[in-house]
């Protein structure tokens, strides 16, 4: 049955999608609802309708979930910044679950897929070291799927000091004569306040101005000295409707970067650095990958996508060489400086993006034997997957953020002799639908022509025994051979 627009229906919430709308369905038409919760039965407007889908909105809850819960922050449902805060944790655990595990499933067909373990959050409020607030006609975050702006100084993800910083910022702004720049009018100076701590609550702030300079800076940085601001850049920011920053940052006061220590390797981290917002889940992530890439004295590792040196200098302890690609000029530079103040020589880093970069050091003989990937949330890309499994590693560790683009290039592993061995799924963002997750693949000998030879006629079995007996010959395979 497909609905009408406008029209009202009694619907019931069975899952949440990987945006954070709950799924209902009219028969077997999918209708996504906005903040409702899995167990709600509700009666709903249909907003809009698609030829496979519609949108509805919530008139009336006629029936409440046992697993909606009273969200902490009064914006909620308002600003974009949380999905699900109105589900209970074990909740959000459960669907972040399925939601790997569907997508493995559908779009990868690996179809008994399903996650060995999921690492949960101890602290799933106040865990985020990075935010950006947003300035138009004062100060907040943006509503969902929007550029409106919701004014509010704190968010309840984002590290409580943070707070007293914003404020300070808007206060300067204020006495200063500073107004807020206007992406309708491409007129005033402060676009956006972006704040990043490390575990020991120091902070980098960095303004993004439409602007070379600003008035009184003196004024902002004893203010913001107080707040135990260590770093506090200029983002020179001169085009039109964007809402990411440029890389013309310039130093106003203190220290070029915040130091960070992450499994017994300290880092530099410095504006344009990407560093995991959730510092106590990283370290559970990159345990988990590590621990999934099992590297011995002998092997050499490709870390791919490596940011500033994270994955790299910590695989370095175990390996005999680590290579690490990286298309960011200025993270390369922090991961250079990170293993060069950590002692580290035998972990080099390159500047070039993976697509280009991997094809010729597989040329050149440099062939892992082990990779460790961390893709942005495109994934990665033929070019790249093609070159690492004409390398042929022993084991591929794959760390992704988007589980739809891990489904798709693990079954190009997987049609290539590679098997899903293990899984993890990691909740580095409470409170809303994104999940991290490492998966192991471990290339499999078979694929290298080993063959298993049965004469089965010389066997009394029947027709179903016999093809008992090589699906028993394939399941060992698959899990002693890799």
């Amino acid at each position: 049955m497909i609905p009408i627009k406008g029209e009202i229906y009694k619907l019931k919430t069975e899952s949440i999608s990987s945006d954070g709308n709950g799924v209902c369905r009219l028969d077997s038409f999918a209708v996504f609802v906005p903040m409702s919760v899995p167990g709600d039965t509700m009666a709903v407007r249909i907003k809009n309708v698609k030829a496979r889908y519609a949108t509805g909105e919530i008139e009336d809850i006629i029936e409440e979930s046992p697993h909606r819960t009273e969200p902490v922050c009064k914006y909620y449902g308002r600003c974009g910044g949380c999905q699900i805060q109105n589900t209970d944790y074990k909740t959000q655990i459960a669907e972040k679950t399925a939601m790997v595990e569907n997508a493995v499933r559908r779009i990868g067909g690996i179809a008994d897929f399903s996650v060995d373990e999921f690492i949960e959050c101890d602290k799933p409020f106040r865990y985020r070291n990075k935010v950006i607030f947003f300035c138009d006609d004062g100060i907040g975050l943006y509503q969902r799927s929007s550029h409106s702006l919701v004014g509010l100084t704190d968010c309840r993800l984002a590290n409580e000091k943070v707070k007293n910083i914003i404020e300070a910022v808007g206060a300067y702004a204020k006495e200063c004569g500073v107004p807020f720049y206007s992406e309708k009018t491409h007129k005033g100076v402060l676009r956006l306040i972006f704040v990043r701590n490390n575990s020991k609550n120091e902070f980098m702030v960095v303004l993004s101005v439409n602007a070379v300079s600003i008035p009184n800076p003196d004024m902002l940085i004893s203010a913001l000295d107080k707040l135990n601001v260590v770093s506090l850049y200029l983002n020179i920011d001169k085009r039109k409707n964007s809402t990411a920053m440029s890389r013309d940052n310039r130093l106003l006061y203190g220290r070029k970067s915040i130091r960070e220590e992450l499994l017994g390797i300290r880092f530099e981290i410095s504006p344009e650095s990407f560093f995991q917002v959730n510092y106590e889940q990283t370290k559970r992530l990159y345990q988990k990958a590590l621990e999934f890439a099992a590297i011995t004295k002998d092997d050499t590792v490709m870390d791919l996508y490596c940011g500033i040196g994270t994955i790299s200098l910590a695989a370095a302890g175990y390996a005999k060489e680590v290579i690490g690609v990286e298309a960011v000029e200025e993270a390369v530079c922090d991961a250079r400086d990170n293993a060069r103040n950590n002692g580290i020589e035998n972990a080099g880093f390159l500047c070039s993006r993976a697509e280009n970069i991997v094809p010729k050091l597989i040329e050149d003989g440099k062939k892992p034997d082990i990779v460790i990937m961390d893709p942005p949330r495109a994934g990665s890309d033929n070019v790249t997957i093609s070159a690492i499994l004409k390398a042929s590693p022993k084991r591929v560790v794959y760390v992704s953020c988007n589980p739809a683009t891990l489904a798709r290039d693990i079954r190009t592993f997987a049609d290539n002799g590679y098997a899903v061995s293990r899984s993890a799924a990691v909740d580095m963002f409470p409170q809303t639908m994104h999940v991290e997750t490492v998966v192991l693949l471990s290339k499999l000998k078979s694929s290298e022509h080993i063959e298993v030879e049965l004469s089965m006629d010389e066997l009394d079995l029947t027709a179903a025994e016999k093809k008992a007996t090589y699906q028993e010959i394939k399941d060992y395979v698959l899990e002693h051979y890799n």
